[in-house]
């Protein structure tokens, strides 16, 4: 046999392992972090969320880049269950919501797909709760959709477009699909298990990280070769509609409201936060002097707060032309 063939065969051999690992990590995540919501099916794309059914008026929660819903059912979905009926979606292709792979990832698609999640459920103009790149989703949701949205809650929320990726990202901007599929079946798991410790302290730094985090908060289920692979495609298109998204935020109406820590890692709270402020003077923003980019996990009390704050002023004087 020659050495050229030997090394074909090693290679073949680790290509092979790398995916057979990959696979068989994904059958253990998926065991030890099941689906807890219902399904949905909108536009040939499958929708997990769960909703609490209460009688008070609806909230729509939307997690950012490479959460899942658990991101609220953590701590703060049972803090306003019993005043709103509070709905917490998967969003497509995240958690175990399932977005095939030629699908746009861009936020104006994602809001769209949403958005008929929301007619489906029959909801009217419910106050959306966005955080980090559900924030910019929540924003589209509210310009594209306006029947779809009453308020927004936006919590440490991708506002601004931004050339440079966070830190804590750079190792999810692949930007051809091909080599990202490639590089999600085999060196994506190793790695994300390998840099997993230090990756969450970055994202939720200053805050530590709750030692529960990856079974309550449902952290494993990033360990599987769809969740890089869709990540990472929404990370790529995350700043394709921006843009123009924030061309149009001075014609925001509704109440809007906005929470941001100093100690952000993720987003900067000047960038994102108080740019949005000069572009909206009537948002109501506010600033935490501690605490970091996971606020509804490491915050639940303020983000609540700040939720009720946008409530109030929803079921204000627009309450009676909802």
């Amino acid at each position: 046999m020659s050495i050229l063939l030997t090394l074909i065969l090693i290679v073949a051999l680790i290509v092979v392992g790398l995916v057979v690992f990959a696979a068989n990590t994904a059958r253990k995540v998926e065991a030890a972090v099941p689906p807890c919501g219902k399904f949905i099916d909108i536009d040939g794309q499958r929708l997990h969320y769960v909703d609490t059914g209460g009688t008070g008026p609806a909230i729509v929660m939307i997690h950012g880049l490479g959460g899942t819903l658990w991101n609220y059912t953590y701590a703060l979905v049972d803090k306003l269950s019993g005043e709103f009926r509070v709905i917490a979606v998967d969003r497509p292709g995240a958690g175990y919501s399932v977005r095939p792979d030629d699908a746009p990832a861009n936020l104006v698609a994602q809001a769209g797909t949403l958005a008929k999640f929301i007619r489906a459920l029959g909801l009217k103009r419910p106050l959306l709760v966005g955080h980090s790149l559900g924030g910019g989703l929540s924003l589209a949701i509210a310009l594209d959709h306006p029947d779809c949205a009453g308020a927004l809650a936006l919590i440490a929320p991708f506002t601004q477009a931004q050339d440079d990726v966070p830190e804590a990202f750079k190792g999810l901007v692949v930007n051809s699909p091909v080599v990202r599929k490639i590089i999600a079946w085999t060196l994506a798991i190793p790695l994300s298990i390998r840099n997993a410790p230090e990756l969450l302290k970055v994202v939720f730094g200053p805050d530590a990280v709750p030692a529960d985090f990856p079974i309550r908060g449902a952290g494993l289920l990033s360990l599987r070769p769809k969740s890089f692979y869709n990540t990472s495609s929404d990370l790529a298109a995350a700043n394709e509609d921006m843009p123009g998204l924030m061309k149009r935020y001075g014609g925001l109406t509704i109440p809007l409201g906005m929470l941001f820590a100093k100690g952000d890692r993720i987003l900067d709270y000047r960038r994102q936060g108080e740019a949005m402020k000069q572009q909206c003077p009537a948002l109501d923003l506010v600033l935490l002097d501690q605490h970091g980019h996971m606020l509804p996990v490491t915050a639940p009390d303020a983000t609540a707060d700040l939720i009720r704050r946008v409530a109030a002023r929803r079921l204000g004087p627009q309450a009676a032309s909802a």
